[in-house]
């Protein structure tokens, strides 16, 4: 999409079906000032899209308060925001393919009585409304499935048109009336006082909701970081020259003397604005106000559906939904199963749910809590970048965002207090959201969420993350290789590592006395610190004195409350050596890596890796961390292992390369190697593979605190293997 269709999006999404359905409400609760109820609102939403617009142009990814979410806080959080504006999305579908089925229904009926025709059936009874409520959803769709953005626009620009034309002819009819009679039906203004007027503003906010959609397909934008902000910003001026203006006319010309657009609006909630066209257009008035009214709700359906198809599409790329949902066809280039899906819950919405009006206005105070979250995560960005990487900046920050946000808050409460089951069904579905997610996606969620922050140390620094490594030296041989592994778990600048050098002191000393081991400190500390700079990282350094240098590897990895604790050993055969390993593992709360290398060994000159896999999914997480890491530095191929009995059946292996494939995919490994074998010696297998591989990579079982987690095959595949070799335990 170009400026002109991602302005389309959004004027598609505000523009007619909130001033036409809520302009009643508004005159009724404040009478005149509902100009400046919308006028007020409008201030809300230009500051809301100042914050969206921040973060498409930085973040172009389809999805909206999700992909922001997910770029600053965290997997879960995401999810919930995603779900959240996913069913607001397709809440707001339902309620536009029913304003159409009304206004439509309406129509026909009208045209039928001219006719003197009449049919076996109610035109305007709930079956004719549902059938043609299904029928726009299912036209939609498939021009989503047909086309990226759906085509539709004759829609959006033709109610355009014909919403200037109302205003233009109204502002005719005005000019040859005298001032006095402008004056009149605006007095009083303030009709019910300043009560009133917030009353207003928060029944009517959702009116402007939609700009957000532009946000929601930003990775269907040419050059979102400036057209993103620029749809935008046109889209709502479009909405507010065409709002401010249309209620001014409906306040003024259409109230004729001796009426009132208080009391005007309270005998006409819904078709006040038909009724106020048709006092100065007479019944081609009354009719315009019906095009605009059909022709608003199908280009508001077209966009809200376009936008939860999208949302579900990126959800299912990060794993928060079922992955299925990602496909894209080949011919078309358009999200098939998540636009079939959208179209499916609204169907099952519009056939099931008795009271869709409630649903309505959960789902804008679903949409208010989502703009606000969107301020925020505007916020921390700005302060955890310090507006690098942000090509788009909103203005006199942060009182721009701190204001939108509280309005958003404010207007959300209120919708709560005025419509307790809007908060109750949203509480509801963020339940089931949460359940969902806890059952069936959060192991893979966070699998493909790590692995992207590895693979993107930008990503860490918007979450202000600040992982520590730590590292205890012991050999100055090892610093080398320890470093730069270290480096790859630790990014430059964003993560840190702690160089721990534990001195042993003599039996008989004691505090004070000299300690003659820490001459040999200094040149450990020299490696280490030499290969740090080399790599990038600026460490930090620890030296402690304890008699028993394991327990004071806990110590410190406790209260430095260590993310990662990385060790170096060249003997993992012998009993002393893993019992030391095991000891830990039972006792930190840190992933554990442990690297055997031999001398000379470089984590550059690493190019293949060979990971077996046993088949459970404890070190899931960590792998995928130390496979993101690695292949941002740039590995060349990754190749997944798995070695099977020797009756295992054909079937068994396609599944095992479809199983394993599926776990590159969600680690982002683009360079995976898949291999499934059968064999009587698993081991043995492991071990010629491995032959051909720079570095193998095994996965430890914390089992407890006491049970064996470095069994006789790990030890006897170490002594076999000369490549470099880590054992990865993730944390309890």
């Amino acid at each position: 999409m170009g400026l002109f269709e991602a302005t389309g999006v959004g004027v598609g999404a505000i523009v007619g079906g909130g001033v036409l359905a809520l302009s009643g409400i508004a005159f009724a609760t404040t009478g005149p000032s509902a100009i400046i109820a919308f006028a007020l609102n409008g201030i809300i939403a230009v500051l809301t899209a100042l914050s969206f617009a921040e973060m498409a142009a930085a973040f172009p990814e389809s999805g909206g308060t999700y992909t922001f979410s997910k770029k600053v806080l965290s997997a879960p959080a995401a999810f919930m925001a995603g779900w959240v504006v996913w069913s607001a999305s397709i809440m707001a579908s339902v309620l536009y393919s029913l304003g159409f089925a009304f206004y439509a229904a309406n129509a026909i009926n009208s045209v039928l009585q001219f006719l003197s025709v009449t049919l076996p059936f109610s035109v305007t009874g709930r079956s004719s409304i549902i059938f043609l409520s299904l029928l726009a959803t299912t036209y939609y769709s498939l021009s989503l499935i047909y086309k990226s953005f759906g085509g539709g626009q004759w829609a959006t620009w033709g109610k355009v048109a014909v919403f200037t034309v109302i205003i233009a002819t109204g502002f005719w009819y005005l000019a040859s009336k005298p001032f006095s009679f402008i004056q009149a039906p605006l007095t009083p203004f303030f009709a019910t006082g300043p009560t009133g007027l917030f009353q207003a503003m928060g029944y009517t906010f959702i009116a402007l909701q939609g700009f957000d959609l532009i946000a929601a397909v930003a990775g269907e934008v040419k050059t979102p970081e400036k057209n993103v902000p620029r749809a935008m910003m046109l889209s709502l001026g479009i909405a507010l020259a065409i709002y401010l203006s249309l209620l001014f006319i409906i306040a003024t010309a259409g109230v004729c003397p001796g009426q009132d657009i208080v009391q005007m609006s309270r005998n006409n909630p819904e078709t006040v604005m038909a009724v106020a066209v048709q006092n100065y257009l007479g019944p081609f008035g009354y009719w315009l106000v019906m095009v605009a009214a059909i022709l608003a709700m199908l280009s508001a359906l077209r966009a809200n559906l376009l936008a939860a198809s999208r949302i579900a599409l990126t959800m299912a790329r990060d794993r928060s939904l079922p992955r299925q949902l990602e496909r894209i066809s080949k011919s078309k280039k358009t999200p098939i199963h998540a636009t079939v899906l959208t179209m499916f819950m609204v169907t099952a919405i519009l056939l099931l749910l008795p009271d869709v009006a409630k649903a309505g206005a959960a789902a804008s105070l679903i949409f208010m809590v989502s703009f606000a979250l969107s301020h925020w995560t505007a916020i921390l960005a700005r302060i955890r970048t310090g507006s690098k990487f942000m090509p788009f900046l909103a203005p006199w920050f942060p009182a721009t965002h701190v204001t939108g946000a509280a309005a958003c808050i404010g207007l959300a409460v209120f919708q709560g207090i005025q419509v307790p089951s809007a908060g109750l069904i949203g509480i509801v579905w963020l339940g089931i959201g949460e359940i969902l997610y806890l059952t069936f996606f959060a192991q893979r969620a966070s699998v493909v969420d790590v692995s992207s922050a590895a693979m993107d140390p930008q990503l860490q620094l918007l979450r202000g993350r600040n992982p520590l490594v730590l590292v205890p030296i012991v050999n100055p041989d090892n610093a080398k290789f320890m470093i730069s592994l270290a480096t790859a778990m630790a990014p430059p600048k964003i993560g840190r590592v702690l160089l721990l050098s534990v001195v042993k002191p003599p039996e008989d000393w004691h505090p004070g006395s000299r300690v003659p081991q820490l001459s040999n400190v200094q040149t450990v500390l020299k490696e280490a610190l030499t290969s740090s700079f080399a790599g990038g990282l600026a460490p930090q350094t620890l030296i402690t004195i304890s008699s028993d240098p394991w327990q004071e590897i806990i110590r410190v990895a406790r209260i430095h409350h260590c993310e990662s604790l990385l060790l170096g050993l060249s003997d993992l055969e012998g009993e002393n050596a893993t019992r030391y390993i095991e000891k830990l593992m039972g006792r930190v709360d840190s992933d554990i890596v442990v690297l055997r290398a031999a001398d000379g060994w470089d984590m550059s000159s690493v190019k293949r890796v060979l990971v077996p896999i046993g088949g459970l999914g404890d070190q899931n997480q960590l792998r995928a961390r130390i496979l993101g890491s690695l292949q941002y530095m740039g590995i060349d191929q990754i190749s997944f292992l798995q070695i099977l009995p020797e009756t295992t059946p054909e079937e068994s292996l396609i599944h095992r390369r479809k199983w394993l494939k599926r776990m590159a995919e969600d680690g982002r490994i683009t360079n995976a190697r898949i291999i499934v074998e059968r064999s009587k010696h698993p081991t043995d297998e492991i071990i010629r593979h491995a032959a051909n591989n720079d570095l193998l990579i095994l996965g430890l079982q914390r089992l407890g605190r006491r049970q064996k987690m470095i069994g006789s095959v790990v030890r006897h595949i170490a002594g076999q293997t000369t490549c470099g070799l880590i054992l990865i335990n993730r944390r309890r």
